[in-house]
């Protein structure tokens, strides 16, 4: 294996490991902030008030987009299947 396609096979992985990530907290950090706000506004300070919607959005979040990323991770295992004799000549 070269360099260069380690590099690719890495740097393919890590983007699509960033890109499920984000699917599923840049919700939660959305309402997170949203209820921040709110507490900002209200002048409420009960730091537990931000933990069920945030935990109910990122639940929604694991189901709404649980087909969307196992399709995504069975496409880049397809494609690293592919590859497999580009690795190991």
């Amino acid at each position: 294996m070269t360099p260069e396609v380690f590099v690719e096979l890495f740097r393919d992985a890590l983007w699509m490991v960033l890109i499920l990530v984000c699917a599923i907290v840049v919700p939660s950090l959305l309402v997170g902030l949203v209820v921040a706000i709110f507490q900002a506004a209200t002048s409420i300070n009960e730091q537990t008030l931000s933990f069920l919607p945030r935990l109910i959005v990122t639940i929604l979040a694991l189901i709404g987009f649980a087909h969307w990323g196992t399709q995504m991770m069975m496409e880049f295992f397809y494609e690293m299947i592919e590859r497999l004799p580009q690795v190991l000549w």
